[in-house]
């Protein structure tokens, strides 16, 4: 990065972020505050408007902004992959955001950096789940959702859980303040928030949820949550190991299950460990691999799938 480009990035920065000490400033960018401090100093005389608090850091005068910015093809892409993954999986007030900002950046594109993104993209494909399946559900929540959190309001809805260990559904009423929601390439959007039946922070898959609607009763999410840094309590205490055919391997390996935790490959085969809450989570994603693989520990689980083979065996 050269100066002019570092220059046009601090003031990025800042219009970003309004508020930015040297030291986060030369971290962001990758030279030193000595740097900084040069490059503040010859931002001023060059008429932009840098206002220094002490003890606090920099920020630009209210209302400055920069003229509109070019991007490379790259950058371009990106964006345009961002929206189009955003009209897809939200609901419809960010669809029509997204639609919205995909023109905006079209419009503002050079002619051959437009035809040049559009080559790029043809060649690009996000692919999604089944319409009806999962998104219709999913969109109508989100939106709900989103709602409750913008007016600080708690949630209610029926949850429907499936449990393994029972071979059952679990259908539970659930009063939640909505902390948060993420996104899993497994299990789709989740909402993340404090229950109150459980007394905690509890995941809930948003395709799950029915009859969801938003009570007049308020939360505050507490000061130290931060959505972004935390992370769940792991409760998967159950190792369960297997042996694959080596001929599988490459397939396994892609399946990438949730629950793996190791892998390694010998002369036998192919060998993974899992860490499960309980092993019947495991059991039907272990059935569907017939013979290419054997349960070696616990002995328990190994018992449970000899005697859904039976059954299956009856069946047939």
């Amino acid at each position: 990065m050269n100066k002019t480009e570092r220059l046009l990035a601090i003031v990025m920065e800042l219009q970003r972020r309004k508020l930015l000490t040297a030291d986060e400033l030369a971290e962001v960018l990758g030279v030193s505050v000595r740097t900084i401090y040069r490059d503040m100093q010859v931002l001023s005389e060059a008429g932009v408007p840098i206002i220094g608090e002490t003890g606090l850091g920099y920020s630009l005068m209210e209302g400055y902004f920069l003229p509109p910015i070019s991007f490379t093809v790259e950058e371009a892409v990106s964006l345009l992959l961002g929206t189009e993954f955003t009209e897809n999986r939200f609901d419809p007030t960010f669809r029509k955001s997204a639609r919205s900002s995909r023109r905006k950046i079209e419009a503002i594109l050079s002619r051959p950096i437009r035809e040049e993104t559009n080559r790029i993209q043809r060649g690009i494909r996000l692919i999604q789940k089944d319409e009806m399946v999962i998104m219709t559900r999913e969109r109508v929540n989100l939106g709900i959702i989103r709602e409750a959190m913008l007016e600080g309001k708690k949630l209610r809805f029926t949850y429907h859980k499936r449990v393994a260990e029972a071979d059952e559904n679990r259908v539970t009423v659930r009063t939640v303040s909505p902390f948060g929601l993420a996104h899993d390439e497994q299990n789709g959007w989740l909402l993340v928030a404090s229950c109150d039946l459980r007394e905690d922070i509890r995941h809930f898959r948003v395709s799950r949820i029915s009859d969801l609607t938003v009570i007049d009763d308020t939360f505050q999410i507490p000061d130290n949550f931060n959505l972004q840094s935390y992370r769940p309590k792991d409760t998967r205490s159950i190792r369960v190991c297997a042996l694959f055919n080596p001929e599988v391997t490459d397939k396994v390996e892609e399946a990438n299950n949730y629950y793996m935790e190791s892998a390694e490959s010998k002369e036998d085969g192919y060998h993974v460990t899992f860490r499960v809450r309980q092993p019947e989570e495991l059991l039907s994603w272990i059935l569907g691999w017939g013979a290419d693989v054997i349960v070696t520990e616990p002995e328990s689980f190994k018992n449970r799938v000899r005697e859904e083979i039976e059954k299956m065996k009856e069946r047939y």
